[in-house]
Parts: structure tokens; sequence; C-alpha cells
């Protein structure tokens, strides 16, 4: 079974930095945000890569998923890797770790571990590591109180994918309720956010998929992450067809653009994130 130390169901390689990131316009391996506490040159990283572990499940069943061939993994006769083994694979190219997949949120006590152990020994190396997590952030909160304390330690970001506003719209797209992730959310930006601004411990991002994720939903998300603290970096995602939902076209130029003027209206740092695919 996937998701303990010594069995984590997962792929990992190595990102070249600077890397296509989400976040990548706030994180110290793309940009040198906290040089030189948090990262090893004051400009992007060059030279250094990232090692990105992609977790083979989820916590979520979203009928867009862009990510959906993370399902395979669970198919192959040996899919799986210890924390240990997999905290080896961090040398003194590797400033920095992140967790996605799929999704880290079912798979934490690996992803936990593994942190730790990677940790330690960067410590005693005095290297720069970073723990970083692109997530639903569909999970316990004890878990997501640890992965904050470590990407807040070492300069690391948790990345939220905030997918709906409303529960019910949020229940049909990805089958369950966003309660957990928003009180996640809410606490890690609570306890963390202000304390560490060079480098912002949070951040989310939303996919603007056609005739669901509108408007009123962008706005919603937008003045609910401005309450916890309106500096918190907000990225919205054109929509690409995949999975259940291929019928769907591309988010248009229109939609994103009044979805970011919207957004505007609550937060200071709002962006349009692959503005490539926009129709």
């Amino acid at each position: 079974m996937g998701g303990t130390p010594e069995k984590g169901v997962l792929e990992w390689y190595y990102d070249a930095l600077p890397t296509n990131c989400v976040a990548w316009w706030l994180c110290p391996g793309c940009t040198g945000a906290g040089y030189p506490k948090y990262a090893c040159k004051p400009s992007a990283e060059t030279g250094y890569a990232n090692l990105a572990v992609f977790y083979g499940a989820c916590s979520l069943d979203c009928l867009f998923c862009q990510n959906w061939h993370y399902r395979s993994m669970s198919q192959k006769s040996s899919p799986t890797v210890s924390a240990g083994k997999l905290a080896e694979k961090v040398d003194s190219r590797v400033p920095c770790i992140c967790f996605f997949g799929g999704d880290p949120s079912v798979q934490m006590p690996h992803a936990l571990k593994t942190s730790q152990i990677a940790l330690s020994k960067a410590e005693i190396d005095k290297r720069i590591l970073r723990i970083c997590w692109e997530t639903n952030g569909n999970m316990l909160r004890e878990f997501a109180e640890k992965a904050a304390l470590l990407s807040f330690r070492s300069g690391g970001v948790a990345k939220f994918d905030l997918k709906a506003w409303d529960d019910n719209l949020h229940r049909a797209l990805c089958g369950v309720s966003n309660k957990a992730t928003f009180e996640n959310f809410e606490m890690i930006g609570s306890r963390y956010f202000g304390d560490r601004l060079e480098v912002p411990v949070l951040t989310a991002s939303t996919l603007l998929v056609p005739g669901y994720v509108n408007v009123t939903e962008v706005a919603n998300i937008a003045r609910f992450i401005a309450a916890i603290d309106s500096r918190i970096p907000y990225t919205l995602l054109a929509y690409h067809p995949q999975y259940m939902m291929k019928d769907l076209p591309t988010t248009s130029r229109k939609q994103a653009y009044e979805c970011l003027k919207a957004a505007g209206k609550h937060l200071e740092k709002v962006r349009i994130g692959n503005i490539h695919l926009l129709a």
C-alpha cells in the first residue's frame, strides 16, 4: 500500500531551474527571492534542479483533471519508493523539492518523512533546501500544519489549487467538499504568511474552467484570500480540455481578463498563467 514512509506510489525526476511552476514568479529558484537565506543565487538558480515528486494518487476526482495520467501508476508492477531512498536523490545540485501529482495530500506521511530526512542532511551540509507543495489542500489538518511549517522554515512555498468557491459546484466537479481545503488555506495564511514576506509561504491558483468557474467564483475566492491577507499571490490558469471534459473549449481571453479584474479588486498580486492557451 502506498502513502507510508516505507512505500510511496510516485515518480520523480530532476526539473532544471528555473522551472515553469505555477508559482515561479515568487519562487526563490526562479527569481532569487530571499537570497542569500533561501536562494543559492540573487537571480534564477540556473545550473541547479528541483527534485520533482509526482505522486500517483489524489484525494479529489476532478472531471477536468489536468494530470489524469497519475492513475496509471498504481497499475505498474513496482511503483513504490521509500522516503529514505527518495531523500537520497537530493544532492548539492538540488536546492528544492516539490511534491505534486496526482496530489501529495493522500501520501503525506511519505512526503513529510522524505522532507525531514533530506532537510536534516542539508542542515549538516549547510546547504539550502526548500520544501514546496502543489496541492488541492484536501488533507488532514495535522498534515497541513506540518507541511506548512516545513515550507516556512526552509523558504519553500505551499501552492493551493482553489478549484471552486461554491461547495455544490466543487462537489459536482471534484467529487468532494471544499471545506478542508479552505480551512487549511486559512490556517496556513493566518499563522505564517505575514511572518515571511520576502518569499511568500502561501499562494493560490484557480483553473478557469469555461462555463463553470466564472467571474463570480473567482471574486468570491479572491475575497476569501484577501480576508486572510491581501498580499497573498493568486494565479489564474487557462483551461486546456482534458480527461472527462474534453468537449470544453480553452479559456477565452475575455473570461480570463474579466476574472483578473475581479480578483484585482481584492488582492494586490494577481496574474494570469499560461496565457498562450487563451482562446
